[in-house]
């Protein structure tokens, strides 16, 4: 029989603030992450805006001199893991850390280091390369770095699949603990992509918002004048574990996750699936896995970036799925405030939906001025709402044709 898991610590590292209080509370508060671009000069370039991250300091979570060998996207990632542990109130010292994994991924990795590395090969030859590039670098460290640092040495690995990243992770770990093969995971996403390559590389995609002179209006999910993401950086970490092992221990459960969908699109690198049908079949899934109807949820955390394409079939997917259903769910964006943190996103929005169960409050999709006809759900605009959610989808899709989705249910003993 498989085992019930629930979700006991949260850390996260957002555009909209560091730990999961502050988080929260600027969610509920409508508050905008977006600014222009302070981490190099980005004056030439299409899109000048970004949700970084405001003062950072990761001396708060790791040894100074460790910090300067890992690159800012596993700084992250074990700021996250540091404060999600905590949170959780695990004593490591008291616990079988064989049974204890980790699966942090990353949708690109160490890409401030590939940037700063290359910029010295070139200029200075190949003897000037630091011994740290490679391990600062692989996607694999921010999982690895987490492991190392709290002696956890139950499964260790990485996902990567692009938007969908944390989402998978989640998933993947809920899998580890239903199966048996550990009580806890730490578990989640991060990313830091503000760079100079990588937003250079989503311009000339033409995928991003340019409206470079409102940094805090770019992001409009399901709005009839959205016109792409914005890039945004962070971790979304948690803690999650066997109902037995967590009442065993006495700790605070959030949420109960009961199910988990993946699958894949198979149509094209970046555009989504024609009409969402693959991303409803990911939900359905999900929700199959809980044993539930789909009658039975009452918001989902959506994928909505903000982006003409995945709005419009994120929409479609969940009226296909839903029926009339669709009509009296709950939808909201966190993107809207801090923009698209890629392998990270699910991360924070799977943080964000436990907390809906718990709270039974709702965070707003902001900057809902002007409603796009075909997009006629119920994405709570502008305003947080008090609603009793007993049940919540999380989406997340990624380049690659990637589906994932988790259903959270409030948690009832």
């Amino acid at each position: 029989m498989k085992k019930r898991v629930v979700v006991t610590g949260m850390g996260a590292v957002t555009p909209i603030g560091i730990g999961k209080d502050d988080f929260w509370q600027a969610l509920l508060a409508g508050k905008s992450g977006i600014t222009t671009v302070s981490r190099f000069d980005a004056s030439e370039y299409s899109t000048q805006i970004a949700g970084e991250v405001k003062d950072f300091d990761p001396a708060n979570y790791m040894d100074k001199k460790e910090a300067r060998r890992m690159d800012r996207c596993t700084q992250f990632a074990l700021a996250g893991a540091t404060m999600a542990i905590k949170d959780s109130g695990l004593d490591l010292e008291a616990e079988d850390r064989d049974r204890i994994g980790t699966i942090i991924g990353t949708g690109i990795g160490g890409m401030e280091t590939l940037h700063d590395q290359y910029k010295v090969l070139f200029e200075k030859g190949p003897n000037r390369i630091s011994p740290f590039f490679v391990p600062m670098m692989i996607a694999n460290m921010s999982s690895g770095q987490v492991s190392i640092t709290f002696g956890l040495r139950g499964p260790c690995m990485c996902v990567v699949t692009a938007c969908a990243t944390a989402t998978n992770s989640i998933g993947e770990a809920f899998r580890i603990i239903q199966h048996g093969d550990a009580d806890v995971m730490v578990t989640g996403g991060t990313e830091a992509t503000i760079s100079p390559a990588a937003l250079a590389g989503f311009c000339s995609m033409k995928a991003l918002s340019s409206r470079n002179d409102a940094p805090e209006k770019a992001s409009r999910p399901f709005e009839k004048d959205r016109e792409g993401f914005v890039m945004g950086e962070g971790s979304g970490v948690v803690v999650i574990e066997s109902l037995e092992h967590a009442l065993a221990r006495g700790a605070h459960i959030y949420a109960e996750l009961v199910g988990y969908g993946s699958n894949a699109d198979a149509f094209h690198i970046t555009a989504p699936a024609p009409e969402g049908a693959q991303a409803a079949k990911c939900m359905a899934l999900a929700i199959k896995d809980a044993g539930v109807s789909p009658s039975v949820v009452d918001y989902i955390n959506a994928h909505g970036t903000s982006t003409p394409l995945n709005d419009k079939n994120e929409t479609l997917a969940i009226k296909s799925l839903f029926g009339e259903h669709a009509y009296k769910l709950a939808i909201s964006s966190t993107k809207s405030m801090t923009g698209h943190l890629l392998g990270a996103a699910g991360g924070i929005e799977f943080i964000a939906a436990s907390l809906t169960v718990q709270n039974d409050i709702i965070h707003p999709t902001i900057n809902y001025e002007t409603p796009d006809p075909d997009l006629d759900l119920d994405y709570v605009p502008n305003q947080a709402r008090k609603k009793v959610v007993n049940y919540a989808l999380s989406n997340s899709f990624g380049f690659g044709g990637h589906n994932a989705t988790l259903l959270v249910k409030k948690y009832n003993g």
